[in-house]
């Protein structure tokens, strides 16, 4: 069976003032399904680069994906357009960013974060959502759930904030979830 995600030889590359930087520099691996795959390294070494390289986010330009392949569940996420590749980001796979605080709408209660994704793409009825998303927020950890959808970001600690984010990233059929940067101090 061939691996659920597969990276071969990826190369991200940036133009700056002073020339090429290669942040990605042929970069291999392969994570099978239900495996956890964990990338370590010094700052700066091109563990985020290569994250959003494999979420197509790499922001152009200065950067660009110069070569190699990103093989999702058999196809090759380089060869997809933008529009397709919005659909697989938002249906089949995730990243939970680094930073929470601005990944979460500062004016929307974390409640109404979640369930307009749920209403959204998973078409569940305003109810179906709320029940879901306290569900979601237990799974991860939120003490007291159910009161807690009414709070806004930054009501919740760091660490906290990341679990909503976890939260938001575990609805539906994801087969792919990618942490960046998971265990930094919040």
């Amino acid at each position: 069976m061939a691996p659920l995600l597969e990276v071969r030889n990826l190369e991200t590359h940036f133009k700056t003032q002073d020339g090429v930087v290669k942040a990605v520099n042929n970069v291999s691996f392969h994570v099978d399904r239900g495996e956890t795959l964990g990338i370590v390294g010094e700052s700066g070494s091109g563990k985020s680069v290569t994250s959003l390289s494999v979420m197509r986010l790499i922001p152009s330009p200065p950067g660009k994906i110069v070569g190699g392949e990103i093989m999702f569940d058999g196809q090759n996420l380089l060869d997809l357009t933008d529009d397709e590749m919005r659909h697989v980001r938002g249906n089949r796979i995730a990243m939970i960013f680094q930073d929470p605080m601005t990944s979460l709408n500062p004016v929307l209660t974390i409640g109404r974060q979640i369930t307009e994704s749920l209403e959204l793409h998973m078409k569940l009825t305003p109810r179906e959502a709320r029940n879901r998303a306290i569900e979601l927020l237990s799974m991860v950890g939120i003490p007291s759930a159910a009161s807690r959808l009414d709070s806004y970001p930054h009501q919740f600690s760091g660490g906290m904030r990341q679990r909503v984010l976890i939260a938001m990233r575990l609805r539906g059929n994801r087969k792919c979830l990618i942490p960046n940067n998971p265990t930094r101090p919040r």
